[in-house]
């Protein structure tokens, strides 16, 4: 039988399309006020899978609007009682549910501050998303697997699209369409990806390592494997990797790399050929499609796909080895142990 979590793996295409259809004039009417409004800064509070779109958004914000972006620390509201100045700033809440205390909190607090806040929800009917001045429903419908799939990607397409708006920059605009199409062509690697997962599936330890924009990439995966296959995943930096992480490596340590085609690669294919020759049993996830000649554990992604949007993609793969380990392990990707959907943290 097929798993919720798997369908809604499966769904990403459909939901990711409907909100460019559906949602671009509300993101045009939120860059319009922002645009008027010029923030000095961003602070962005999320939680779990919503961190990690969080991410995402300190690298795009700060890329491209040249905007100071910092995640939001929410125990300084909850326990502390010390919350920052935000004035002059724009603070974004990131979530599946809206129902979280602590994201809540900061957004209240800039609200008390008279900082203007927006909602990236999938749950518009929330304390959040009834809670913010700007609201960007993510329309997925509902997201039954405990684990979140199809919320991420839309997450991440939501600040992909405000950006691109924001700078009203033609060339990235169309760079999202064809995103749909990309979700597509990497779920045909599904039967690849189950054959790397019936290969490393007795480990108990692995790596992920990217750079760049698909830092929230790692994170990601590494959140996905741990919470369904109880592997312990830890997600680097390339960069971060080196100044200490790298000892890990040994002969058949399973380590995955995120490398699509961009100003990080070069880099990234330095450090694959380093833990190769170091004996490190690698998984790539990349469009460069020399890795494919030799490399049995080789992922493709699009050849076409853009760096700057290439982790709303590259988490796909992801996705899909988290359920294939899940499954190969004996257990059930829809009732992860200890877990619930809606987790509510102060």
């Amino acid at each position: 039988m097929v798993s919720q979590f798997e369908k809604e793996i499966y769904e990403q295409p459909s939901v990711l399309s409907r909100f460019l259809d559906q949602r671009i004039n509300d993101v045009k009417a939120i860059t319009t006020f922002l645009r008027e409004v010029q923030p000095k800064f961003v602070l962005v509070a999320a939680r779990g899978t919503s961190d990690n779109a969080a991410i995402y958004a300190k690298y795009l914000l700060s890329a491209f609007l040249r905007i100071p972006v910092g995640l939001a620390i929410p125990s300084l509201y909850t326990l502390y009682n010390q919350p920052p100045q935000m004035r002059q700033g724009l603070v974004i809440g990131i979530s599946q549910s809206g129902e979280s205390p602590d994201v809540l909190a900061v957004m209240e607090e800039a609200k008390r501050q008279q900082t203007p806040t927006l909602a990236i929800v999938n749950q518009v009917d929330s304390p959040l998303g009834r809670s913010a001045d700007l609201l960007l429903p993510l329309d997925c419908g509902e997201e039954k697997a405990v684990a979140a799939s199809k919320t991420h990607t839309a997450q991440l397409l939501a600040i992909a699209s405000l950006v691109a708006t924001w700078l009203n920059d033609n060339q990235m605009l169309r760079d999202l369409s064809p995103i749909p199409q990309y979700l597509d062509q990497v779920l045909q690697t599904h039967e690849r990806v189950r054959e790397i997962a019936e290969q490393i599936k007795d480990h108990n330890r692995l790596l992920i390592v990217g750079r760049g924009y698909t830092h929230c990439t790692t994170h990601e995966i590494a959140l996905k494997i741990k919470e369904l296959a109880y592997i312990s995943a830890d997600p680097y930096s390339a960069a971060d990797f080196k100044h200490g992480p790298i000892a890990l490596v040994e002969e058949g340590f399973p380590l995955i790399a995120i490398a699509p085609l961009g100003k990080t690669f070069e880099i990234m294919k330095t450090l694959i050929q380093e833990v190769q020759q170091l004996g490190a049993d690698t998984i790539l996830v990349s469009n460069h499609l020399d890795f494919s000649r030799d490399h049995h554990r080789f992922v493709p992604l699009p050849t076409e796909l853009p760096e700057w949007i290439s982790p709303i993609v590259a988490v796909v793969p992801g996705q899909l080895l988290a359920l294939c380990l899940t499954i190969a392990r004996g257990n059930d990707p829809d009732r992860p142990r200890s877990l619930k959907k809606v987790t509510r943290t102060i």
